[in-house]
């Protein structure tokens, strides 16, 4: 039992609360915040200890509560995203995803379409298999026609997901798997090849074990149509695989998730098949399944320089407890889903700040000390919690589903969830925890930021800067230094044994992700979330070995990143490129507008906002970009007179000598109220289009960088706040406000 203690609250940094205000804090209809972060942690914590009540009328749930505030207000447990916002309050729908079923026929297809926008207005996230539709141009009996395919009817929930504001803050986000063997299969690998479509979804490759058998051998495979599961065709297995792995490089999708892995361990398979997993790919569900997730703040748990593994483990304890009630008082958006989360009543308890726990520990991430601890860690929460979740059931009974599961074949003891562990990617909760997210090493060391008023701010890791002032090597230039680049590698000023230890994602090689990802999953019964980063220089082959490396380390999927992949930046002169000419410092002191030609060549692209479609014209001539001009989709209205007053001001600036990159940087990021797509391709306003259409020409035609390093590196701003935006499990977060891309 955890020592009872008088309730408290831990000291929550400037971002924490910021992301709080803005993000989780009770409004009132004018958008008043009406609640501390103190009487949000009680709110919730009384909603989850009022469950205890439907078991025990004798029930003492304000001690209960008391022990709950403690754990989350100390920031040693906190519950997922739609837990703080809506526990205790009138939508009171407490779980962040959900998977559904797409059925082959109109009437299950569009039934889908419908339930995705129920959830996510509601606040959660989907994940659908499109696998049970017939492939494209295949029969279609009732109309003697031919299927659209899978793809076709994805665009349907694109454009829904589009559509619905999804919670009132954020749009919602969208798995879609498609397995290896449908016929449509390199259709589905290539559908998101142009970055113009199905920007509400991340998208993955369910692979099978005979699959990637046929791989290793270099042979062919069958393709099968689920409308009568008739074999239609063969593909070779080695080239199918190479072309998941060059679109990956090219731009992060498709992932890849091991099918036959994740129904390995699918507690109930007399209950169903596991077909798709949540929009970033840690919690395989059941069709009509929901998750219910929480994360322990590993950082929380070292003392002295030593882990408490009794504080630990009675934290795991509570934790669990406090999911399974999260399962009890939840508001479920459809019936069928209350049906099947009560039935196999699964929960996902995870970890973050593990970087920050191996930082306080002295262990380097990349090292093999690291990947020993962190099987060991993951084994011990496991184990606990099933020690706990065996407890719960001895009081309040096993699983309805628990007859004929694998719990029960195995002669097992009963357990009240079906499963208890998930590493998700913590996202802003984390942030909240002010610590590092998941199980993924640091994003970086120290960041620059921009304040409202225009100022700069420099961000330092808290665990950096105290030793630093320390050691005696701290100092306000080194720091910004250290933000521009975003790491401490080969930095003189830094001892090499600190350097060691503040290792970032883009120090530690791809290996070395996935054999964290590995050593984590041995001990999780779901997935792992974890991004695969890649420098910008890595080869097609350096992928391809990534994923045959997870493949063969255990891991259920996989999910990589290159740097700058999704951004079209030029990072280097070769032959043929033309650099733009810049005039000398006499011509800049005094600026003459360049005339304009007769004949000028130019180049229009479509861009999707908020408004409608956005055609961007970029005409140049022997010197450079010359002038812009804009063309909304529908004629009129303010937004096409705001586009030709911004087409008119870029084109006199660049007549004027500024730089096309200057004119990129004061419109891109600027955020209006309806933006449109979604992750690298999300477009925040007209005039964030217009940035984006210059740069994508820059990009083509060989200019010079169109945005700078560290813009790659952070991954670009938040369009919220302006904050570093930090890429983890297919998603994209600001480690400022909070601002997410993904349910």
């Amino acid at each position: 039992m955890i020592q009872k203690t008088s309730p408290r609250i831990a000291q929550l940094s400037p971002n924490a609360v910021t992301v709080l205000k803005r993000r989780y804090l009770k409004r009132d209809t004018g958008g008043e915040v009406l609640e501390t972060p103190a009487d949000m942690f009680r709110r919730v914590a009384d909603t989850i200890a009022a469950a205890d009540s439907l078991f025990d009328e004798k029930a003492d749930t304000n001690e209960l509560s008391d022990e709950f505030y403690s754990m989350i207000a100390g920031l040693e447990f906190v519950p997922n995203s739609p837990t703080l916002m809506n526990a205790g309050r009138e939508l009171g729908q407490l779980s962040a995803c959900f998977v559904l079923p797409v059925g082959d026929s109109m009437e299950e297809i569009f039934d889908a379409v419908k339930f995705t926008a129920l959830i996510h207005k509601s606040g959660g996230g989907t994940g659908f298999s499109f696998s049970r539709l017939r492939p494209a141009h295949d029969a279609v009996k009732s109309t003697t026609g031919v299927s659209s395919g899978p793809i076709s009817f994805m665009r349907v929930f694109d454009v829904a997901t589009e559509t619905i504001k999804q919670g009132g803050t954020r749009r919602g986000a969208n798995m879609g798997i498609l397995r290896v063997d449908h016929p449509d299969i390199m259709d589905f690998i290539m559908c998101k090849a142009d970055k113009k479509q199905l920007n509400n979804f991340n998208i993955s490759v369910g692979l099978t074990e005979s699959f990637m058998d046929a791989v290793k051998h270099d042979e062919d495979y069958d393709l099968i149509n689920p409308r009568n599961k008739e074999r239609t065709g063969t593909l070779n297995a080695r080239k199918v695989f190479n072309r998941i792995i060059v679109q990956a490089w090219e731009n992060g999708e498709p992932g890849i998730v091991f099918l036959d892995r994740l129904n390995r361990d699918n507690p109930t398979p007399l209950v169903g098949t596991i077909e798709s997993t949540n929009p970033c790919g840690e919690q395989p569900l059941l069709p009509y399944e929901s998750c219910n997730l929480g994360s322990i703040n590993l950082a929380a748990m070292v003392e002295k320089g030593q882990i408490s593994w009794a504080r630990l483990r009675e934290v795991t304890h509570r934790a669990v407890r406090f999911l399974d009630n999260v399962v009890e008082v939840n508001r479920y958006p459809l019936p069928e889903i209350a049906k099947m989360t009560f039935g196999n009543r699964k929960i996902g308890l995870g970890v973050m700040g593990w970087a920050d726990m191996l930082i306080l520990l002295g262990i380097p991430y990349n090292s093999d000390e690291a990947t020993v601890l962190g099987e060991k860690l993951m084994k011990f929460i496991n184990d606990e919690g099933h020690e706990a979740s065996r407890a719960l059931a001895a009081k309040r009974g096993p699983f309805p589903n628990f007859k004929g599961s694998l719990f029960d074949q195995r002669k097992e003891a009963p357990i009240r969830n079906a499963t208890v562990t998930t590493i998700a990617p913590t996202g802003t909760i984390s942030i909240i925890a002010s610590v590092s997210s998941g199980v993924e090493p640091l994003f970086a060391v120290s960041y620059v930021r921009q304040v409202m008023d225009g100022d700069i701010l420099v961000e330092v890791h808290p665990y950096f800067e105290k030793i630093a002032k320390e050691r005696g090597f701290y100092s306000p230039e080194l720091m910004k230094r250290i933000a521009e680049k975003g790491s401490v590698k080969d930095m003189d000023e830094v001892p090499k044994d600190i350097q060691r230890i503040f290792v970032t994602a883009h120090d530690i090689s791809p290996e070395d992700h996935i054999k964290m990802q590995a050593a984590f999953q041995k001990n999780t019964d779901n997935a792992v979330s974890k991004t695969v980063n890649f420098s910008n220089g890595a080869t097609i082959d350096d992928v391809a070995s990534v994923y045959e490396l997870a493949y063969r380390l255990g891991c259920k999927g996989v999910t990589i990143y290159r740097d700058g992949s999704r951004d079209k930046q030029v990072l280097s002169k070769g032959k043929g490129i033309t650099e733009v000419p810049k005039p000398d410092i006499a011509e800049e002191q005094k600026v003459v507008k360049r005339q304009r030609p007769k004949i000028l060549q130019g180049w229009t692209y479509q861009m999707q906002t908020g408004c409608g479609p956005l055609y961007v014209t970029v005409n140049q001539d022997a010197a450079g970009l010359f002038e812009l001009f804009t063309t909304m989709g529908k004629a009129g209205g303010c937004a096409a007179s705001q586009n030709e007053a911004i087409g008119r001001m870029v084109s006199l600036a660049w007549r004027s000598g500024i730089q096309p990159r200057q004119v990129i940087k004061q419109l891109q990021g600027i955020s209006c109220h309806s933006p449109a797509g979604f992750g690298e391709n999300k477009v925040t306003s007209c005039a964030d289009a217009v940035a984006k259409a210059i740069q994508s020409h820059m990009a083509e035609h060989g200019y010079e960088a169109a945005v700078c390093e560290k813009a790659s590196f952070f991954k670009g701003a938040c369009p919220d706040c302006g904050g570093i935006m930090e890429h983890e499990g297919g998603c994209a977060v600001c480690r400022i406000c909070g601002y997410s891309e993904c349910a």
